[in-house]
């Protein structure tokens, strides 16, 4: 009867000790105990009643308590044991404050392990009123959303709150915190003022209030730490981003920029040599404390230009922390996290550890201001946890893409005409990343700015993050000038001649077209079906083969698809078309090699006898050469067409793109003008099939393709500006945007710009068909022309200029961060500014305003397709400061806009030209003076 007594007390009091019916059985118990006494009863309640209920006597003896039912909060850093004095300080000198344990949330990963979760969570707000624990953990402060101001509905946690009942009742209650040493308890009033300092109560909607701090900080030279999952670790654009914006960021701040990664021991070895920390410095002081707590790191050098100080954490040195974090998490902001997904908790333990080396680094560097920039949400976690900690530093998150959208426009949604329409609670948890979206929607809301790299994207993030972005930090690349316009164009040829050596031996056997007359078109990307475009794109390549086959053209579009799918291994047909080829290419060598030593030992054994001057054909070509050729020449004989896709996928029948190829029926026939090639591989220069590089592929070929409906700014069509190829993007992509709000007619630049947004998906298609028409209908003149344009363009999307948007967010974080350090009246951030071209379209011109030879002549043929009669420049010329530039181009003047109005082609030459447009002349030139012209220079060079 005892030890029922007993267990009973135990299993009732401990998980809830502060509900009503429990208190009336406590009392029930008590008075039964006061009639018949028991010492182990009573024992059993002072243990249940000094230990577990939060009106305990240890509890009270810390003071009043400021919440209605304060709970210890965990703290990922208790292990720590430096002073710290600012906003970073948790704890005691020489000692840890407190030491809590998290069985709670291994309990909560059982139930998860125990239950399987619905095929349809419950995403219908309930119909009764919700449970008083929900509302306790709410007004106890484990809902991060009632501090950040936005609603956090019933729909998207209804299936985690009802898993995670229990066990976040025992993390509150009963597992939150042990009994202290003896030795501790003199710390009593230190311990309640660190939980109060802690306590989610100091979080509010607006940027937080810098705290009182004994040192000022010095805001005009600050630290920037740079945080991304992409820190030498390549897995999609955003390492693009950090590493070309390195070499202006080091020029900028020098050794007080370091960045902040991952470490991938399969990139690292190779990217980043190895150093020690200045002695002394709080580098080296952080570094050693974390170390000394089982932390592995590499600290050193990015070997890319620049060279940046880089720190990359080690997360699998940490995993033993992952649970205790996890609870942790969920008590500061109930954000639950799933124990299979290995991104998120890949994500958690790389926040916690960049919060934990943030609040050690602040508390030994007093004197400096530190900025910490995150790129995305899987680095973004530590900006909730330093706001919540305090941690002196200022914050800025920089989203690339919203995970919502992301998935919202995968599916077959009208996703931007319907932005403000969406329940993104009830949409994150039917698609399972509810966790993910609290990330990062906690990280849009605690930075002290918010921004993202487009309009389109801050449009988007202000209705699915709740949070309208400070401002917008346009990607930018590296842009290398030439000495001489006609080097790019030489790498043009170059790469484009290995584009057409892989054409051969890809359609050996039906290589029946002129590679003269042959365009050359690609998209390419993550495989991202409809997000990427490539549905529309598809189409309208069917659309263009059938009107090239009725209008008799003999011009030959190969269009490429390169996009990574799970594949086997190269197709057999697509290495034997480049081992025939190559076979063939070699055998001819030899044969050409033995014909021109055979013509000139013949040559120099001449006697002077007439007639032996030049060797028979029988004489030069052996009849070993001739069966030789025949060979090679009867092995390119195929039954078969040529593939479509270079690779055997590993799921053929379902491909997306494979199936809308079969859908349209581009099979690459002889009589198809439009070929398909599709490579599920990102390219490189050891691939045995297409060995190029990407950037020397993008150079080979004519125009770039990427007809997006979700492509928050999008790096493909700004790399084919910057290296002088036409590209073809939406007004829902980034790039698209920024290059419509920059230029007044981008087309004739090179930068085509598809309605995505205005019209229907067939009047889209039907747009973009007529872009490529229009493109393939180019002589080879005007696409050089065009070339030129769009390679001026490149210095728009320059990092020298762009970067100056991170300078402004960066400004902006520490006025908000530290106002009384500042005291002029500058403003604190502003958008790109509209400028103007490089070049009026159509008509580049040197200083004199006059047009350069060989452009007149481009207009002409082009107003004739167009049936137009007049041409008008751009209507906004270019507007940087006049002499400031060193160029020899002139393209740092304003330029004279004049309407021209040529003559028809059937007119002559000399009437179609005026001494306006040329670089010497006041008068016309008439047929005279051309052909006294002429005669000149034949004399001249019959002298020569």
């Amino acid at each position: 009867m005892h030890c029922l007594r007993h267990l009973a007390i135990l299993f009732v009091l401990v998980p809830f000790p502060s509900t009503s019916p429990y208190l009336l059985l406590l009392v029930a118990m008590v008075a039964y105990m006061a009639v018949r006494p028991c010492g182990y009863c009573l024992a059993t309640l002072a243990v249940v009643f000094f230990s577990t209920s939060p009106s305990s006597p240890f509890l009270a003896a810390l003071g009043p308590e400021s919440e209605p039912a304060l709970a210890p909060l965990p703290n990922p850093n208790r292990h720590l044991s430096s002073p710290i004095p600012d906003r970073g300080a948790f704890f005691l000198n020489g000692g840890r404050i407190f030491d809590p344990i998290l069985e709670g949330y291994a309990a909560m990963q059982k139930v998860w392990e125990s239950q399987e979760a619905p095929k349809e969570r419950p995403l219908t707000a309930p119909t009764e009123p919700l449970p008083k624990w929900y509302h306790d953990m709410r007004l106890g402060g484990v809902g991060l959303v009632l501090d950040f101001g936005w609603r956090r509905t019933d729909e998207g946690l209804a299936w985690e709150l009802a898993q995670q009942k229990r066990a976040a009742e025992m993390a509150r209650y009963r597992g939150a915190e042990r009994q202290r040493p003896a030795e501790e308890a003199s710390a009593n009033s230190v311990r309640r003022s660190v939980l109060e300092h802690l306590s989610l109560s100091s979080l509010a909607t607006s940027p937080p209030t810098p705290a009182t701090m004994a040192v000022q900080r010095n805001v005009h030279q600050p630290l920037l730490f740079e945080c991304a999952w992409e820190v030498a670790n390549k897995v999609g654009g955003i390492y693009t981003v950090i590493k070309t914006k390195v070499p202006v960021t080091v020029k900028e701040y020098g050794d007080r920029y370091t960045l902040i990664g991952p470490l991938s021991y399969k990139t690292a070895p190779v990217e980043v040599e190895s150093m020690e920390p200045e002695p002394g410095s709080p580098m080296e002081g952080t570094l050693k404390a974390m170390r000394e707590q089982g932390v592995k790191y590499v600290y050193g050098r990015w070997l890319i230009e620049g060279a940046p100080k880089v720190l990359l954490f080690d997360t699998a040195s940490c995993y033993h922390r992952m649970d205790e974090w996890k609870g942790d998490l969920w008590n500061v902001a109930g954000i639950p996290t799933p124990p299979t997904d290995h991104e998120t908790n890949e994500t958690l333990v790389f926040g916690y550890m960049v919060a934990w080396f943030l609040g050690e680094f602040s508390g030994r560097c007093l004197d400096t201001a530190i900025i910490a920039h995150f790129h995305e949400w899987q680095a973004g976690l530590a900006i909730p946890l330093c706001r919540k900690r305090k941690i002196d530093v200022t914050t800025i998150f920089t989203t690339h893409a919203t995970l919502l959208g992301r998935y919202l426009c995968a599916g077959s949604v009208d996703f931007y005409n319907n932005l403000q329409y969406f329940d993104v609670d009830h949409e994150a948890g039917k698609r399972g990343i509810y966790h993910r979206y609290c990330i990062e929607r906690s990280a849009a809301h605690c930075a002290d700015v918010f921004t993202t790299v487009s309009h389109i994207t801050a449009y988007e993030s202000e209705h699915l993050l709740k949070r309208k972005p400070d401002g917008v930090l346009p990607n930018g690349l590296n842009v290398v000038k030439f000495a001489a316009m006609h080097e790019f164009q030489n790498l043009h040829v170059k790469a484009k001649e290995k584009i057409n050596d892989f054409i051969r031996g890809h359609f050996y056997g039906h290589y029946d077209f002129d590679l003269d007359n042959t365009i050359y078109m690609f998209t390419a990307g993550r495989y991202e079906f409809r997000n990427k475009g490539v549905d529309i794109f598809i189409e309208s390549l069917a659309r263009l083969n059938h009107r090239l086959k009725s209008m008799n053209s003999n011009m030959t579009v190969v269009a490429f698809i390169i996009m990574p799918a799970a594949t086997n291994s190269y197709t057999i047909e697509a290495l034997k078309g480049q081992a025939v080829t190559g076979q063939l290419k070699d055998v001819v060598k030899q044969i050409t090699d033995r014909i021109g030593n055979r013509l000139f030992e013949h040559a120099a054994r001449y006697d002077g006898t007439h007639g032996t001057e030049v060797p028979k054909a029988d004489e030069l070509m052996s009849a070993e050469d001739l069966v030789l050729l025949k060979r090679r020449v009867f092995a390119l004989k195929r039954d078969s067409l040529p593939p479509v896709v270079t690779h055997n996928m590993q799921d053929d029948s379902n491909d997306p793109i494979l199936n809308q190829i079969r859908r349209v029926q581009l099979f690459n026939r002889t009589s198809d003008r439009v070929k398909v090639v599709f490579h599920p591989e990102f390219l490189n220069s050891n691939n045995p099939i297409l060995g190029l590089d990407y950037e020397e592929f993008v150079r080979g070929c004519h125009l770039g393709v990427f007809p997006s409906y979700y492509e928050p700014f999008g790096y493909t069509p700004a790399e084919c500006t910057v290296m002088g190829i036409p590209s073809v993007t939406t007004n829902l992509s980034g790039f698209g945007c920024f290059m419509e709000d920059l230029l007044e007619s981008p087309s004739d630049y090179g930068c085509y710009i598809v309605d995505r947004r205005g019209q229907g998906v067939d009047d889209s298609v039907e747009e973009l068909t007529n872009v490529l028409t229009q493109f393939t209908t180019k002589s080879r003149r005007q696409r050089i022309n065009q070339r030129n344009r769009t390679e001026r363009l490149s210095e728009l999307l320059d990092w020298k200029s762009l970067g100056l948007e991170y300078a402004k967010a960066r400004q902006l974080a520490l006025r908000r961060a530290y106002p009384d350090s500042f005291n002029d009246d500058e403003p604190e951030f502003t958008g790109v500014q509209r400028v103007g071209a490089f070049s009026e379209p159509g008509s580049p011109r040197y200083r004199s305003g006059m047009m350069t030879p060989g452009d007149y002549a481009t207009l002409t043929e082009e107003m004739e397709h167009l049936n137009t009669s007049d041409y008008k420049g751009g209507k906004q010329p270019w507007h940087w400061n006049k002499g400031d530039s060193d160029d020899d181009d002139g393209e740092g003047y304003n330029f004279p806009i004049a309407g021209l109005k040529p003559r028809g082609r059937s007119d002559s030459l000399a009437s179609a030209i005026s001494g306006t447009m040329t670089p010497g002349g006041r008068h016309h030139l008439n047929a005279q003076d051309l052909e006294h012209a002429d005669k000149k220079l034949e004399s001249h060079s019959n002298g020569n």
